[in-house]
């Protein structure tokens, strides 16, 4: 939307806005946007003079973009080195020729002026040029002086979902290898607790079905989700649901989104009230009798006890906690059992909660109850909001379990040890033998990205590790997309040394008071280098590399390199992958993470059949997502994972998770045996149900060597393969034999069991609503209390009752939530340094309801102070508008460049600053983390709003 005044008669030029306007109102100095010059013609004028056209030979590069991660394909055309052109890829089976306006930006992001250059240090409060010897000479010093000094755990690097699969992975390994498990990515605060929830409910935390299979939905529900913004291509999927499957679009949120516009059925609902909202739905679903009984009996455990949760919610209950009537929650109820197979959909409005996995398993146990579960036009489709955000999880850049989810057991260790062929032994010694209150740290989670701030500031004796963190790498982090902007600030004064990896400076390189011990390595874009990226619905997509990298810049991999030879362990490293001068092998490194990844299936996507994916988009049907012919032929696009076995069995993919209808072979499936065979003296594997031409016409536990061998499958093995599977599971298994004999007889090789409505590992086996930390609904806290505090979660004491119990409404007594806008992805660095995306939104904001703002005698425009409930504030212009109810405000989270009204222009270094600037959301946030994953609390805090 545009917040700037309408310009008279006599300023209007062209777009609406010229170029001495525009750079007025962003406060961007004279010649910052030489790049858009365009801005300052008329749209249609007599051409003047002949366009300079290159008549140099046109290469055309595959590249995938790098925003969300829908994964469009696009065409970048090259000229002498120099992207020239880009169009959104016709034949592209995700796209089909679409682009959203950051999508349509990313020539811009690969030759961005306001990129680093080089090399750079704070040194007396100036910016100082490095070279890159330098450079590494300098970091690298100081980590071995800290490491010496605190140990690895005093160093912490948080990596990206920006990242490859290829850089992510390998960043995984080089904390491993370096000795910490203090390392972690975006996930953790976007979607941790879908990735948790939902692998706890049924085997793996991911989207289960495609974009392209949600043509075929008869209902979908959107709950904390706003696609038309954070995920416009995908709109073209979910409206063809609509236009073509007359599927019922339900929308329920706290404001009327863009994607509320195209809907169906609108809903508000009170930030925070989730759980009572869909215990609200299934007691009307189970007083009518609309579920689906008989599957639910073949494939479902707990649900009598999710059944006695749900009777404490009757609709009167449900309207005093969530705002929302009787008739409209019979009303979407009926709309969701009428109109099967129905699809939930949900992001970060239903996970950046203190509840968020509470959250996630109710939206699961929903389409559990409905039978959605494992069908075509069904699924939890979660969408994920980085372009390998999915990916770089599935690589395992968290600091809670090696890649591919094999956790942090001695097993685990010990099976990717072999993978890289490092000895055990040797890793083990790079880690503290210390016993703390959570154990070893070799053997313990590390802590997170959302609470790093407290590993600096915490009393150390109190964090469960040797010491308090003292350096920090933000490797393509923005820090500005966290909560608590007071504190980060404090605990960025107090680090020993901050490193910055990254294309651009980002808010880490201007929001602290430092005047030295800052460092700014420039990273080239995904754009300067090759590998895979997987999206939102698990297919992997290579990407070429469009131009050499730009100014001094260097590929993430390459600079993992240099850091690992300096501090001594590039040859363990790097022992499988080739290094041709600094830059390692991009396809070794895929082949490495596919001996090592049975888990989820990410072992049978070779670079080769990646690559030949990559160059036949054209021949995988738009519907299916089937290759019809070709090189590919019977693959489903991007192999998505689970593709068992290794390449060569040629194993097409798994386009819809749990898929009974199809053989495992053809990429069906059935619920995960991940939870033992029975609960509590009860069987808990599926009864009556099996995925097509399974042999074991039943429940089944996972494939171990002994249970070939009682099934008399063992003689299927070769000599080869009888060698290495011996006293192996079909995760450990390197040979693949295990599991090509399991599918060779039609079953799963993680077994086949009943998806799980009762976690009984979580702090509540059953989902509970959870009155929020802060609210102002004091009168539901006796009824709904939130959890005790803990002593220590990922290594840290973290608060519950005693911040809920602290009554603050009556200062800060509206309620505080945040979201995406289309024009901006993530911190928004990358994409306010683009000026066709800068000009379509220029100023940060907050929606404000009519009846609140005459209340506070606030105009649309004004500008006022929204202060959080701990303190923080920020200075933004007020946006009146019905979008949000009278009791609730809105702020977008992608802003940075301000703190508490004042600019911090001047500390970016020369060149460098982004063409927008403006407060940051998450200076007003508050605490509040998820306890099993800790999560962030984004979504509903306190706080007050006057006029500045």
């Amino acid at each position: 939307m545009r917040l700037t005044p309408t310009p008279s008669a006599k300023e209007t030029s062209g777009l609406g806005i010229n170029r001495r306007q525009f750079l007025k109102r962003s406060g961007v100095a004279t010649g910052g946007l030489a790049a858009a010059s365009f801005m300052a013609a008329p749209m249609m004028k007599r051409a003047e003079a002949k366009t300079e056209v290159s008549d140099a030979p046109v290469e055309t590069k595959r590249t995938i973009c790098s925003h969300c991660s829908v994964g469009c394909g696009v065409y970048a055309e090259v000229q002498e080195g120099v992207w020239t052109k880009q169009e959104p890829a016709f034949d592209h089976p995700f796209n089909r020729g679409a682009h959203c306006a950051k999508g349509a930006s990313l020539r811009e992001h690969g030759h961005s002026d306001r990129r680093l250059k080089y090399p750079m240090k704070l040194e007396g409060g100036k910016w100082k040029k490095l070279s890159w010897e330098q450079a590494i000479e300098e970091v690298g010093d100081k980590v071995l002086e800290l490491t010496k000094e605190h140990g690895p755990d005093s160093i912490y690097w948080l990596g990206s979902a920006k990242f490859s699969n290829e850089q992510a992975y390998l960043m995984r390994k080089f904390a491993a290898l370096f000795g910490t498990n203090n390392v972690d990515h975006q996930a953790r605060i976007c979607h941790s607790t879908t990735v948790a929830g939902v692998a706890n409910t049924w085997g793996y935390g991911a989207m289960t079905n495609s974009f392209n299979d949600m043509h075929n939905c008869r209902s979908i529900l959107f709950i904390g989700s706003n696609p038309s913004e954070a995920h416009p291509v995908a709109m073209q999927h979910i409206l063809l649901a609509k236009e073509r499957s007359n599927a019922e679009i339900i929308v329920v949120d706290p404001r009327f989104t863009r994607t509320a516009a195209k809907a169906n059925k609108y809903v508000r609902l009170r930030p925070g009230t989730d759980v009572a909202y869909i215990w609200g739905l299934l007691w009307h679903i189970f007083e009518n009798g609309w579920e689906d009984e008989a599957y639910i009996q073949q494939r479902v455990y707990g649900m009598d006890e999710v059944r006695a949760e749900v009777a404490k919610f009757p609709p009167a209950e449900v309207e005093r906690i969530t705002g929302v009537a009787e008739a409209d929650m019979l009303d979407v109820a009926r709309r969701l059992s009428q109109n099967r197979p129905g699809s939930v959909v949900w992001c970060m409005g239903g996970t950046q909660h203190t509840t968020g996995n509470n959250n996630t398993r109710a939206y699961c146990i929903l389409e559990l109850a409905l039978g959605n579960i494992g069908k075509s036009g069904g699924g939890a489709n979660i969408f994920r909001g980085h372009d390998n955000v999915q990916g770089a999880t599935d690589l395992g850049l968290m600091s809670h379990s090696l890649p591919g989810y094999y956790g942090l057991s001695e097993g685990a260790w010990k099976h990717w040890s072999k993978v890289w062929n490092v000895d055990f032994e040797w890793i083990q010694n790079r880690y503290d033998q210390t016993e703390y209150h959570d154990g070893k740290p070799m053997h313990t989670n590390g802590i997170t990205v959302s609470r790093w701030v407290d590993g600096v500031l915490e009393n150390p004796d109190r964090i469960s590790q040797r010491t308090a963190l003292k350096a920090m790498f933000y490797w393509g982090h923005a820090v500005n997309s966290q909560t608590r902007g007071p504190e980060m600030k404090k605990a960025m004064a107090k680090l020993d040394m901050m490193v910055v990896v990254d294309p651009y400076p980002t808010i880490a390189a201007v929001m602290h008071d430092r005047t030295d011990g800052v460092y700014l390595l420039p990273a080239a874009t995904q754009f300067e280098t090759t590998g895979s990226v997987t999206n939102s619905s698990r297919s992997l997509q290579w990407r070429d590399q469009v131009i050499e990298p730009m100014f001094e810049s260097k590929p993430d991999h390459e600079i993992m390199y240099l850091l690992s030879r300096k501090l001594g362990f590039a040859d363990e490293l790097f022992r499988n992958i080739k290094v041709e001068g600094s830059v390692p092998v991009v396809e070794d490194i895929t082949r490495e993470f596919n001996a090592g990844m049975w888990t989820v299936g990410y072992t049978a996507q070779s670079p080769e059949r990646l690559k030949a994916h990559q160059k036949n988009w054209h021949t995988f049907d738009f519907e299916t997502l089937k290759a019809r012919g070709g090189p590919a032929n019977g693959d489903f696009y991007g192999l998505p994972w689970p593709c068992w076995g290794t390449p060569e069995m040629g194993h097409p993919g798994s386009p819809i998770l749990y898929d009974t209808s199809k053989t495992v072979a053809e990429g069906g499936g059935n619920f995960r045996a991940r939870y033992g065979v029975e609960h509590n003296g009860t069987n808990i594997l599926a009864e009556g149900s099996w995925s097509k031409g399974a042999e074991i016409e039943d429940g089944y536990p996972e494939f171990t060597d002994k249970l070939l061998k009682q099934l008399g499958w063992w003689d299927d093995l070769t000599a080869e393969e009888k060698q290495a599977a011996e006293g192996k599971n079909w995760k450990t298994d390197l040979s693949g034999g295990i599991q090509r004999v399991c599918i060779k007889h039609g079953c799963m090789p993680y077994g086949n069991a009943k998806a799980r409505a009762l976690v009984w590992t979580f702090p509540d086996p059953i989902p509970k609503h959870r009155e929020p930390l802060y609210t102002a609904r004091r009168d539901l806290v006796k009824d709904y209390p939130t959890w005790p505090d803990s002593e220590s979660i990922y290594r840290l004491p973290t608060l519950y009752a005693s911040i809920q119990e602290n009554d603050v409404s009556a200062k800060y007594p509206i309620t505080l939530t945040s979201g995406r806008l289309v024009e901006y992805e993530g911190g928004g660095e990358e994409t306010r340094s683009i000026p066709w995306l800068a000009e379509l939104q220029q100023e940060m904001f907050v929606e404000i309801n009519p009846a609140l703002a005459n209340d506070q005698g606030i105009k649309d425009g004004d500008m006022v102070w929204v202060e959080g409930a701990e303190g923080g504030r920020v200075k933004v212009k007020a946006l009146v508008t019905e979008r949000v109810g009278p009791d609730v405000v809105f702020m977008p989270f992608h802003f940075g460049g301000h703190y508490e009204g004042e600019s911090l222009e001047s500390r970016y270094p020369e060149g460098t600053v982004p063409y927008v600037l403006g407060e940051s959301a998450n200076t007003a946030t508050t605490y509040g983390y998820d306890p099993v994953t800790l999560m962030q609390e984004t979504k509903v805090t306190l706080c007050r709003v006057s006029l500045a």
